[in-house]
């Protein structure tokens, strides 16, 4: 039998490769084991650890301050237009022109539409033809007679006292010496036709000449017999002058001369120019009611608003109607519907309606733009109280301050009054304030940011803020939430979980 006796088996070579296998096996678990406890930690840390640090440093605090608080009144109320009307012409007629259309934003005297006024142009200018002709009869009456009516009626009334002076004086020496020489002139022809006659009678008693000659003699004496009786006469007449009738009728005409110059320098009567001035009125007011029912086709804008309807369009025949009236059958001959500025009209209680007065500020929020407020004033508080559903309440009219129209008639919103304000108010966060051992106070954050309770006296609370009266000095931060296992047990005997203040706020 052979033994091998090169490779003991307690050799060195043989007890390393043993250990060699030995370690391994046993390091992979090892590194296992290392892995599973550091994943494990992780997962511990991130479910209890970090949560817990975190909410620590999500603790919410609130540090005491001081601000106005403005005291409200709030109303729910209804977005409506000052002013409503249905606009339709005055007289009945066609209408010819419409320059708005519904929408549209319109000031107080802007013309909305032209009526057909053709017939009424030839009433215009006749009424003014007639005007013009009054107006210079009333002229001529004013200016008086021309001078050169004057200057006639004077020449007349000097040639009639010359005829007066002329009767009154009687006829000239001359005249009368030569009515005395055409008598002794007949008288001499008489003469010698007398004696003509005779010797011719003689002659034809004698035989000597015919019948006829003495028959023309005769007649030739005759002839001269009547011229001299109508010198004579004239003579007379000349001698005796004119006579009373012709001078009282030259007087008269003298007279009648005097009154009408007198009349032409006097002009126009009092009286006349009263009928003159008179017929002008008449004409004026003839041509202003032309013109008014011109003017009354036109149709204006009777105060700011907007189009919210059309009724008619160019060519519509309309009648007249109650600007007021909303009824189908009043709408359907109206032209257009103007309504005015919106204004808000809200319903306040009994209670609160003497906290309100005429221009106190307002603010109005709507749901149609969350988070946007509008401002206004009190224009107007109801004299009479309304009772619905045996509630009284009186309504308020609130004047809007909305330049960009957002507002619409018929919006629903909500309107807060500023009956009164407290200046310089220590004001904390009403979610802070709780109810604890019978009395109100609020959580601050004391020695190793540990909630301590700190009771206080409240005030009035407005826009999520309450005022505190006294307990706080006002360096303070109040909690508005609680560490973990921190936050105290509620009391339900003492009143209020947090973030339920207790502060007071008015409403309607």
């Amino acid at each position: 039998m052979t033994i091998e006796t090169s490779n003991p088996v307690d050799s060195p070579s043989l007890v390393q490769t043993t250990k060699k296998q030995s370690r391994n096996k046993w390091l992979p678990w090892l590194i296992a084991v290392s892995l599973l406890g550091g994943i494990g930690y992780a997962t511990y840390y991130q479910v209890a650890v970090s949560p817990r640090q975190e909410a620590r440093r999500r603790v919410l605090t609130q540090p005491v301050e001081r601000q106005t608080l403005a005291i409200t009144v709030a109303a729910n109320g209804t977005v409506k237009p000052e002013r409503s009307i249905n606009l339709s012409p005055k007289n009945s007629g066609i209408l010819k022109r419409l320059l708005v259309k519904e929408g549209d934003i319109v000031k107080q005297g802007q013309i909305l539409a032209y009526m057909d006024d053709s017939n009424l142009q030839g009433q215009l200018t006749q009424a003014r033809g007639q005007l013009a002709q009054a107006e210079a009869n009333l002229q001529k009456a004013q200016a008086g007679n021309r001078p050169q009516d004057i200057a006639q009626a004077q020449a007349q009334l000097d040639e009639a006292q010359a005829n007066l002076q002329k009767a009154e004086a009687g006829n000239r020496p001359q005249d009368i010496a030569q009515a005395q020489a055409r008598l002794a002139s007949s008288q001499a022809n008489l003469q010698k036709a007398e004696d003509d006659f005779r010797r011719n009678q003689e002659l034809y008693n004698a035989g000597a000449i015919a019948l006829q000659i003495v028959n023309q003699k005769r007649a030739d004496r005759d002839s001269a017999q009547a011229q001299v009786n109508e010198a004579r006469q004239a003579l007379a007449l000349q001698q005796a002058g004119s006579r009373p009738e012709d001078i009282a009728q030259v007087r008269a005409v003298v007279k009648q001369r005097q009154e009408a110059l007198a009349l032409l320098q006097a002009g126009s009567r009092r009286e006349d120019i009263d009928a003159a001035r008179a017929q002008v009125m008449s004409a004026r007011g003839s041509l202003q009611n032309i013109q008014s029912q011109i003017n009354d086709t036109i149709l204006r804008a009777p105060f700011d608003g907007v189009i919210t309807q059309k009724y008619a369009d160019p060519g519509a025949f309309v009648t007249p109607t109650t600007s007021g009236s909303a009824v189908s059958s009043a709408t359907s001959s109206s032209i257009l519907s103007l309504a005015a500025t919106n204004e808000v009209v809200a319903n306040l209680s009994e209670s609160n309606v003497a906290k309100i007065r005429l221009g106190q500020k307002v603010t109005i929020r709507a749901d149609a733009y969350p988070g946007k407020t509008f401002t206004g004033e009190v224009s107007q508080i109801a004299a009479q109280a309304t009772v619905e559903q045996n509630v009284t309440s009186f309504q308020i009219k609130v004047a809007l301050s909305d330049p960009q129209n957002l507002l619409r008639s018929g919006m629903n919103v909500e309107a807060d009054f500023q009956v009164d304000r407290v200046e310089n108010a220590l004001v904390i966060p009403t979610a802070s304030v709780v109810r604890r051992e019978n009395a109100t106070g609020v959580f601050v954050m004391g020695a190793n940011d540990r909630p301590v309770f700190t009771r206080i006296q409240i005030g009035v609370t407005a826009n999520n803020f309450t005022e505190v009266k006294s307990g706080l000095a006002g360096n303070e931060k109040v909690l508005l939430s609680f560490p973990p296992g921190m936050r105290p047990q509620s009391r339900p005997r003492g009143g209020l979980l947090p973030g339920t203040g207790g502060g007071r706020r008015s409403s309607s």
